[in-house]
């Protein structure tokens, strides 16, 4: 009990209330499937919110969740929802993120998307993480360029986005910038303070890689999932929502 007590003084009720029941019809909101923990401002929300899943838990997204060993926050994390934001399962934020999606574009997360402290995520096209993605704080997702670049040559005028697509249990280290185009496979690794910009599916399953662009450091080599797995659980337990 007295876990449940201190885990629920940390929500921020004002925004979790406001924003599930603007968000989600009276039967989805009731069961408050959305936490906000501590500071957050609503810039847009006037796109859609979906929970894609079997059963529909209280808290299952947490927003701001308290579960790293930096325990301040800046008060910076802010949220623009003018399009499409998808969840498939649980999928918990770190402090001080800001994350925007910009209208007609999609944002989806997998089962079990952990994301570290001051994350950024700017979605103008498309980005999709899949199950058990994991990454360190500072980390940057984006899949624009934000301006146009021209070849000065031929005039052409290169494209400012592409989607991004990260694989089934990819760990990605902090301060890692996720560029327009990247897509990886499942069981990838990503060091820390990385760029990826580019396919790495044809190196393979059970990959680290690294470096500015990032390129092939390892193989035959990934992250032990099934400890992950099991102290994820176990986490879930104890916040009572299994």
């Amino acid at each position: 009990m007295f876990h449940k007590l201190k885990y629920y003084s940390k929500v921020n009720w004002v925004k979790t209330l406001y924003f599930n029941f603007k968000m989600f019809p009276f039967s989805v909101a009731i069961k408050l499937p959305v936490f906000f923990y501590g500071h957050v401002k609503f810039s847009n929300l006037s796109g859609t919110i979906i929970l894609d899943v079997p059963t529909i838990e209280r808290g299952m997204i947490g927003f701001g969740q308290p579960y790293e060993m930096i325990t301040t926050s800046a008060k910076t994390a802010e949220l623009t929802l003018a399009g499409n934001l998808i969840f498939r399962g649980h999928c918990f934020f770190g402090k001080d993120y800001r994350i925007f999606i910009k209208e007609k574009a999609t944002l989806e997360f997998g089962h079990m998307c952990t994301l570290g402290n001051s994350v950024k995520m700017f979605c103008t096209q498309e980005i999709r993480l899949a199950n058990y993605v994991q990454t360190g704080i500072d980390c940057l997702f984006t899949d624009t360029v934000f301006h146009p670049m021209i070849n000065t040559k031929t005039k052409e005028v290169y494209p400012m986005t592409g989607s991004v697509c990260i694989g089934n249990y990819n760990f990605i280290g902090f301060r890692t910038t996720i560029m327009k185009n990247t897509t990886t496979p499942n069981y990838c690794t990503i060091a820390s303070n990385s760029l990826c910009n580019t396919d790495y599916t044809a190196l393979g399953t059970n990959i680290l890689i690294g470096g500015i662009p990032a390129k092939l450091l390892k193989e035959n080599i990934t992250r032990d999932w099934d400890t992950e797995k099991n102290l994820l659980d176990q986490w879930l337990k104890l916040k009572n929502f299994l």
